[in-house]
């Protein structure tokens, strides 16, 4: 029986992209994408999606109570009975009641050596802070921004010409390959949370 993946995105899906090239070409085996979904209206995430024919469903979120919106995107996730959800450049911060409903069961990726540099525009922070290695990390998701269980990272060396624009293309070339080694670790139970059995 195939682990049914479901990802949450709010635009390009580039990340979504390469966890569906890696569960097509089996380097994420027994997997299935279940369902996309975007809280924002014309995300090209969606229309990538599409083209592959994985399920889509876009929920706008604007003008909703977060939980109110995350009720909405649980129900969904349950339609489609998903057992890992994978956020994909996902611009929204989850409810308690989102994170409390799918327990150890969402990842996220970003594009910093966590903890250092959380929440937006972590190239930029590297840069300021000019420290010689930046990079991304998979971690599971809590109710404190990027602050849950690290599953993977990968260093980038920060080069001295580097801009926030080629620090974050190289970053996102990793992000790409350990966001389908992350969900591969834990879709095959290899990786525990302390004090989870």
């Amino acid at each position: 029986m195939n682990k049914r993946i479901g990802v949450l995105l709010s635009g390009r899906g580039s990340n979504f992209e390469a966890l569906a090239e890696s569960v097509a070409a089996g380097r994420i085996p027994n997997a299935e994408m279940a369902i996309v979904i975007s809280n924002r209206e014309g995300a090209p995430g969606i229309e990538r999606a599409k083209a592959r024919r994985i399920p889509t469903r876009v929920i706008p979120s604007k003008g909703l109570e977060r939980e109110a919106y995350d009720r909405l995107v649980a129900a969904v996730l349950d339609e489609h009975q998903v057992d890992l959800i994978c956020l994909a450049g996902y611009m929204r911060l989850l409810s308690p009641y989102f994170v409390a409903k799918f327990p150890n069961r969402i990842l996220n990726i970003h594009p910093s050596l966590l903890p250092s540099f959380p929440g937006l525009e972590s190239q930029r922070q590297a840069l300021e802070y000019g420290v010689k290695f930046a990079g991304c990390t998979v971690h599971f998701v809590d109710e404190n921004l990027d602050a849950g269980p690290i599953i993977v990272q990968a260093v980038v060396p920060v080069l001295e010409n580097d801009t926030e624009a080629s620090l974050s293309e190289r970053i996102l070339k990793e992000e790409h390959r350990i966001y389908s080694e992350a969900v591969r670790i834990v879709l095959e139970g290899k990786y525990k949370i302390a004090g989870r059995r």
